[in-house]
């Protein structure tokens, strides 16, 4: 009996000894736990999981690569996502590996533009892309557009030139989808184009005076008299359609330097190089000035509630000569700033343009019109290599054709695809991004 009561007995005490070790070892680490993590700095301390995590103004990452991308669910809301005041007008033109947005394959390039399809053999001019100095610049996104744009009807109101950049623009949007011809004027003179799946309209408007002018032309369109151009009447051409269109960007120029006799209240003022008429003679200036000056204030008290972009003239490349007496523009390279210097008699329009419709930007903004200068000049003058030259004729060195007859060199349009392109990119980020 007393071997099982010690037997029992030691084995009661051993088990209560261990049960006390075991508690003493729990609260101790317990103990220990609670120094540790109370000696940690915040930042090792862990973050416990919640069910429900309270919300944060966080964008997730793959959101943030495309903020810059972001379309417009209202075509009206505007996308702020460049500097707000970029000088996009400064800056240099760049190798550009990709290339332009299309080819030469493009229907709506005239015949005159199509540089690749007459025959020029380089192609280095087509490589390059225009970047400012101190912004970003994206390439044209004819899709980005046209949704941006929907249910709106622009207009491109003004000479050949116009003509020239409307097809580079229609080229560009056509990426996208064809649009339909809803009116052509005979000898495209005018023209309106359609893009049914955006309801967005795109008109050209023939007047290169923008006033009104009585123009008798031969059949390559030379004018084979003075012209009658009255500084005090708007063309009806653009004047009759103003108010229907959301967007607008007006330009003038070179037309200005051909014979014309100026009139103002029906009575004759003058002529500019009227040698055989005995009227007094007048500088182009003096026209020029005048009718920029009627155009600007119809503009500004227009009350106008769309957008509209005055474009200053191009310079043109002529080199060793002018286009009626032998000019050329061989050059394959753009040129850096400074190498080129603007023409005299350019450079006389740009100041007039710059100067009258300064002041007018500042006269629509007190009226609530939304007027902005856009000054393509400086791009411009640094692209010698952009334009057609001889090759605004088919094959214009072929073999079978007559030697005799003299090669007409084009140094003022450009190329289809070629610089003008890259006016789009400006006129895109002007518009999206304010």
């Amino acid at each position: 009996m007393r071997i099982d009561y010690l037997k029992h007995g030691f084995g009661y005490k051993h088990k209560n000894l261990i049960l006390k070790l075991v508690v003493t070892i729990f609260f101790f680490g317990l103990v220990l736990k609670v120094v540790f993590f109370h000696s940690l700095p915040l930042n090792f301390l862990p973050v416990p999981e919640h069910p429900f995590p309270e919300k944060t103004n966080t964008v997730p990452e793959h959101q943030n690569t495309l903020v810059s991308e972001h379309v417009p669910e209202n075509e009206d809301q505007l996308s702020h996502t460049n500097t707000e005041k970029c000088d996009y007008l400064s800056g240099d033109w760049v190798p550009n590996p990709k290339g332009p947005l299309y080819s030469e394959n493009c229907n709506h390039i005239e015949p005159y533009q199509n540089c690749l399809k007459n025959g020029r053999p380089d192609r280095e001019f087509l490589y390059w892309k225009w970047v400012p100095r101190k912004c970003d610049l994206r390439s044209f996104d004819a899709y980005k557009f046209l949704n941006a744009m929907r249910n709106k009807a622009w207009a491109l109101i003004g000479d050949s030139i116009t003509r020239n950049h409307v097809k580079s623009f229609i080229c560009m949007l056509s990426t996208v989808g064809q649009p339909v011809v809803i009116y052509e004027e005979e000898g495209f003179k005018s023209k309106r184009w359609h893009f049914p799946s955006y309801n967005f309209t795109l008109s050209v408007i023939w007047s290169p005076f923008l006033v009104e002018a009585d123009i008798i032309e031969d059949i390559n369109g030379i004018p084979n008299s003075e012209i009658e151009l009255h500084l005090d009447k708007l063309s009806s051409k653009w004047k009759d359609q103003f108010m229907n269109f959301d967007y607008i960007i007006i330009s003038c120029g070179k037309w200005f330097l051909r014979s014309a006799i100026y009139y103002e209240n029906d009575t004759i003022l003058g002529c500019h190089s009227c040698p055989k008429r005995n009227l007094t003679e007048l500088e182009f200036t003096f026209a020029y000035r005048k009718a920029i000056k009627f155009v600007l204030n119809y503009i500004v008290s227009s009350n106008h509630k769309g957008m509209i972009l005055y474009r200053t003239f191009t310079p043109d490349h002529f080199e060793n000569g002018e286009w009626s007496n032998g000019g050329t523009c061989k050059r394959t390279k753009p040129v850096k700033e400074g190498e080129m210097e603007i023409k005299y008699l350019n450079k006389m329009l740009r100041d007039i343009e710059l100067k009258e419709v300064g002041n007018a930007v500042n006269e629509a903004s007190r009226n609530g019109v939304n007027l902005k200068v856009v000054d393509f000049v400086p791009l411009s003058l640094l692209r010698p290599d952009g334009h057609p030259g001889p090759y605004r004729e088919f094959h214009p060195f072929d073999k079978n054709k007559d030697k005799n007859v003299k090669v007409q060199n084009d140094c003022l349009h450009w190329c289809l695809p070629g610089p003008i392109d890259s006016w789009n990119d400006i006129l895109m980020e002007m518009v999206l991004n304010g």
